[in-house]
């Protein structure tokens, strides 16, 4: 069944003056006008198209791609507020809607914030909110130790960052384990590190133990034969020197250094490692 707020595969049934109608299965037939039908288009082809209400509630498609879909997070600047609420630009040509009760604080023009994007029940039109706690995911997570997961940041704490995992859990990146810049919104990839006796999910940017120690080893061994077979980087070295280098903790650094050792195949200085 296609669905509104996503991306569908329909069929074109047929050609009009403002564009071509799809197949929208349960849903009716589709406009998507013109300006969006790709070049050579004819009945019985498939087209990706994603599905939204226009400016008039109608069903309609199109080609282009907004920031989320139906069941996402994301960050989203607001452009205009009225009688309604505020208005988002979501990448389409009409503005997401986040009515006033779905804001969890006043919402300003030029300002951006963390919505989640569903399908309003009784009006069956896309809109946003802001109170991110209504949409998580309140059944215990599932995940593995270790699993890598995407996530998107939602805002900073004392602790760390905030984070939504998978579009359904909340989880957080410690400060003291975090060597790159983050921002609101940011999308990126983390690793589950622990999952709590309260369901809480703690996480970090790198891989945990050994298991990233064999692929930083070879980082480690190709940047000292490529630089005359010394670094300037040792286990005193600070840890965002060690992140612009290598993308890792210093304690990952110290573990794989640790291994080249024992392994004597190189040798640990105060300010340098070398090639034995």
């Amino acid at each position: 069944m296609a669905k509104i707020g996503d991306y569908n595969e329909l069929e074109v049934l047929r050609e009009v003056s403002i564009g071509l109608f799809l197949d929208g299965e349960e849903l009716g037939d589709i406009l998507i006008p013109g300006r969006y039908v790709p070049e050579g288009v004819q009945s019985g082809d498939r087209l990706r198209v994603f599905i939204y209400n226009d400016s008039e509630d109608r069903l309609i498609a199109t080609t282009e791609k907004p920031r989320a879909c139906v069941g996402e997070f994301a960050f989203m600047r607001v452009i205009s507020v009225n009688a309604m609420g505020a208005f988002l630009d979501w990448g389409l040509s009409k503005d997401l809607l986040v009515p006033f009760r779905e804001q969890k604080e006043r919402m300003d023009v030029g300002s951006s914030y963390i919505v989640y994007l569903y399908l309003d029940d009784v009006s069956q039109r896309i809109v946003a909110s802001s109170r991110m706690r209504r949409f998580l995911d309140q059944e215990p997570p599932t995940y593995q130790e270790g699993e890598e997961v995407p996530i998107i940041i939602t805002h900073r704490t004392p602790l760390g960052y905030n984070a939504i995992i998978k579009n359904a859990h909340q989880g957080i990146l410690y400060t003291n384990e975090v060597f790159q810049p983050l921002e609101q919104g940011q999308k990126t990839k983390a690793y589950v590190k622990k999952i709590r006796e309260d369901n809480k999910i703690d996480l970090s940017l790198q891989p945990q133990g050994f298991g990233k120690v064999d692929s930083l080893t070879g980082k480690i061994m190709l940047a000292l034969r490529t630089s005359g077979g010394k670094l300037s980087l040792s286990d005193k070295s600070p840890p965002e020197e060690i992140y612009a280098k290598f993308g890792c903790s210093k304690k990952a650094f110290k573990m794989a250094i640790g291994t080249l050792y024992k392994e004597r195949k190189i040798t640990i200085e105060p300010q340098k490692i070398r090639l034995v």
